[in-house]
């Protein structure tokens, strides 16, 4: 199997902790590291300690005109995700971009069109749609064990203080652009990316946790015809944090986080059908009773082999290379990521909060 060459640029958390992780790992059968770019020199340095024999550079525009390039990776800042993007697809590059895919629907659709007016291959680095937590809610919602889907409760959450360039509304920093994209991407996935979804409610709030003027409390509640309403909370004022999913169904409650899940269910026949009594209960002695059963339940639990740190990334590149090398279709879509974009702007627009930076 040919290995392709991959230029990064960033040498950030993402760039180097996530990507770079899975490039060193011996997961990755498909890509090899040509060049790295970083403004820092620091970084620049020890990009070319990590991968031998690559090439350091410190401007990404020193990637023009260079032909033994299959992919550009960007891991810039969020505010630099569009404009980057659209220069290296025009310069007739295939472009892997970190999440927030870009600020608003119109850059996401301007750089869809270029890529496809380009005939390049575009992706959005969303990797949780790969993770086995995610697909397993998706595979227990089809089994129909739950029966009917009603409601959906999403939360991320932390306890915990931020004053880096992710808590600056300028630099698209907050919780919906930088954690959103995972949530809303699992609530869109069970809704079905159904185009008809809506922002219900949404709120927004830059907390005293936060030094800068982004959000770090978003409350959503999406909902869409013949759909079940999910509720998505991510915050970082939860003094009991977690990141977790429940389904509540008609027939019985699923609750996972990314590491194991648990189920309780009853099945279609074993519990007999109560009619209703008008009357009010009452007991052999005629006093009154509240209604009282103990339901044949089944349980399940198990843990998940793997996390969106690891084989999300693996699966994600493997669709990639498929993809540049054969036609295959990316599983997100750029449609996808710019549908979790809508979102975003959505309550950002409803919610408009001060800017003091």
């Amino acid at each position: 199997m040919k290995k392709l060459n991959i230029a990064i640029i960033g040498q950030g958390r993402s760039g180097r902790d996530i990507h770079g992780r899975f490039y060193k790992s011996q997961d990755n059968q498909w890509f090899n590291v040509r060049y790295v770019v970083e403004l820092d020199w620091i970084r620049r340095g020890n990009a070319a300690d990590r991968y031998p024999g690559c090439e350091v550079l410190s401007d990404y525009r020193e990637l023009f005109g260079k032909t033994d390039i299959d992919l550009v990776v960007n891991c810039t800042y969020s505010d630099m995700h569009f404009p980057i993007t659209k220069d290296l697809l025009e310069h007739g590059f295939n472009v892997l971009v970190e999440k927030p895919f870009a600020r608003n629907v119109y850059e996401c659709e301007t750089l869809i069109k270029t890529a496809r007016d380009k005939g390049l291959v575009l992706a959005v680095f969303q990797q949780t749609f790969f993770a086995p937590f995610y697909r397993h809610i998706l595979k227990t919602i089809d089994s129909g064990l739950l029966g009917e889907i009603l409601g959906v409760s999403i939360r991320y959450s932390g306890f915990s203080r931020r004053w880096d360039w992710q808590t600056l509304q300028k630099k698209m920093g907050g919780s919906a652009y930088n954690t959103g994209p995972h949530p809303f991407g699992i609530a869109l996935g069970i809704l079905g990316f159904d185009p008809h979804t809506r922002v219900a409610y949404s709120r927004l709030e830059s907390t005293p946790l936060t030094s800068g003027d982004a959000d770090d409390f978003v409350k959503v509640i999406l909902d869409a015809p013949g759909k079940p309403f999910v509720d998505v909370e991510i915050t970082s004022t939860d003094a009991y944090p977690g990141c977790t999913v429940k389904l509540q169904g008609t027939k019985g409650t699923y609750q996972c986080t990314p590491a194991r899940y648990e189920c309780r269910y009853i099945i279609d026949g074993e519990n007999p059908d109560r009619p209703v009594i008008e009357a009010s209960l009452r007991d052999r002695e005629e006093n009154p009773v509240y209604c009282s059963e103990k339901l044949n339940v089944h349980e399940e639990s198990g843990e998940f082999d793997g996390s969106a740190f690891d084989v999300g990334p693996r699966d994600l590149y493997r669709n990639l290379y498929g993809a540049i090398t054969k036609g295959e279709p990316l599983y997100v879509t750029p449609e996808k990521a710019e549908a979790i974009i809508n979102v975003i702007e959505t309550i950002h627009a409803e919610n408009p909060l001060p800017v003091r930076f």
